[in-house]
């Protein structure tokens, strides 16, 4: 294997694929990038078994096609170190090195077989569906923050993708908040799910914005394959069924509470400062057109209020928030003000935008209640 390539490029893409080599993998070939030098394409690819991650590159010169598999820590850091310049990288087959040179200079580092590298899954009796890159970015920024992270209740552990021929939503819980994002405009040829694990999650939104291309999604009851531009990854589900979401979301809360977004996180953000350190507990007390957010710590006697106006005009409530979660819903809403509809203390409270960024976009927010015991 031998070819010509540019350094920043290469670089670009190595750093983009090492996003899914574990820190600590079961199998030493997995701390490799595995190079597949085939006509005038490079396809350079990393995984952890669980994830794999592949994008293709055209060399800039091609004198002999070739796998192998390379350390991706050493070649990475070191590329690091170079300017914009041509590199020639020339696999030694006798002796196990692959010998990149540059105009001053040559680095050497050990080769592996690429027969060794796991095999890539190829999908079973999929499903599919096409997103826009900014429409899947956008739902997985609004609920990838309230994914739970549960040993014994994995199916929580990432986003899950309930798909409808009306309708395409994207839901994440941790069992205290929910979140739905949904999109009426996307429309899938039949009913089909999955839930896809926080990591995947994390590199497709790295990834999402370097491309204009439509996301091409293709699934079984065990991968998802994801195609877009000059990368293909590959991940294994989360195995389970996941809890009817539907069901716990609120449709009649007869008490809205209209108020300005960034106005109540910031004093509950500042209001938080006081609460207790073990349960983060806030209290909002909706009154005539105001909010009393308010927290105290009685062991360390320490206590804050502020209030802040909003629209409402109904009976006063007070409910308690933890208010890490509370801030976490109102950080990741879009818009300026947004409509909190509550029942009473007991029972969960629904946030939502008060005005969707697009027709075709809905997005609520669940948040459990604490019990007020001081």
């Amino acid at each position: 294997m031998k070819f010509v390539v540019s350094s920043s490029e290469l670089l670009g893409r190595l750093q983009s694929v090492s996003r899914v080599i574990a820190s600590k993998n079961t199998l030493p070939i997995l701390d490799n990038f595995l190079f597949e030098l085939s006509g005038d394409e490079l396809a350079i690819t990393a995984s952890d078994l669980e994830t794999t991650l592949r994008t293709t590159m055209k060399p800039d010169q091609v004198t002999e096609a070739g796998n192998v598999a390379i350390p991706a820590r050493i070649l990475t850091d070191s590329l690091k170190e170079f300017p914009e310049q041509p590199l020639t990288f020339a696999l030694n087959q006798e002796q196990n090195i692959v010998e990149f040179t540059w105009a001053t200079g040559k680095f050497q580092v050990p080769a592996f077989p690429a027969e060794d590298y796991p095999v890539i899954s190829k999908p079973e009796g999929v499903h599919s569906v096409a997103l826009s890159p900014d429409v899947l970015l956008e739902g997985i920024n609004r609920t990838l923050y309230a994914a739970g992270d549960e040993e014994l209740r994995p199916v929580m552990n990432g986003i899950f993708f309930d798909l409808k021929t009306d309708a395409a939503n994207l839901v994440a819980s941790d069992s205290h908040k929910l979140v739905c994002y949904s999109r009426t405009d996307i429309k899938a040829p039949e009913d089909a799910s999955f839930i896809l694990p926080k990591k995947p999650a994390n590199i497709l939104k790295n990834l999402l914005t370097r491309t204009e291309e439509d996301v091409n999604i293709s699934f079984d009851n065990t991968n998802a394959f994801f195609t877009f531009g000059t990368f293909h990854m590959i991940c294994r589900l989360v195995d389970g069924n996941y809890p009817a979401y539907r069901s716990v979301i609120p449709q009649n809360n007869p008490n809205n509470i209209i108020a300005d977004r960034l106005e109540l996180m910031n004093a509950v953000r500042r209001v938080s400062v006081c609460s207790n350190q073990a349960t983060n507990l806030i209290k909002l007390l909706f009154s005539a057109n105001q909010i009393f957010v308010s927290a105290q710590d009685l062991e360390f006697r320490i206590a804050a209020q502020e209030r802040i106006s909003c629209q409402y005009e109904g009976p006063a409530i007070e409910m308690g928030f933890k208010s890490l979660f509370l801030v976490d819903i109102l950080a990741n809403l879009p818009g300026t003000e947004v409509n909190i509809a509550l029942s009473d203390p007991s029972r969960v409270g629904l946030i939502t935008p008060l005005t969707p960024e697009t027709e075709a976009e809905e997005i609520c927010a669940l948040i459990m209640p604490m019990m007020i015991t001081q």
